[in-house]
């Protein structure tokens, strides 16, 4: 499992290198309150990327894993997940 893991690390570090190489062009990213010029074009969609992954991860520790953790201390049970809808047809 860790040589599987270890596997697809490398393959994902190859494609950000050749999303990067293949995608050099340079682009001007203005914030308002912040202009970079200097970053290539696959430099700055993999940093989006990042900056996305991390924004989803955080919103959902928030959302989730915090309120979860928190009723467990209390000691009360997790919620049910929902029924499917598909038990019970013929």
């Amino acid at each position: 499992m860790r040589l599987i893991k270890a596997i697809l690390a490398l393959l994902f570090v190859a494609f950000g290198v050749l999303f990067g190489a293949l995608n050099r062009d340079p682009v001007r990213i203005d914030l308002g309150f912040l202009s970079v010029d200097t970053l290539s074009l696959g430099t700055s969609l993999l940093l989006a990327l990042l900056a996305g992954a991390l924004l989803a991860g955080f919103v959902l520790t928030a959302t989730v894993i915090w309120p979860l953790r928190h009723r467990l201390r209390r000691g009360q049970p997790a919620p049910a997940a929902p029924a499917t809808g598909t038990e019970g047809h013929d």
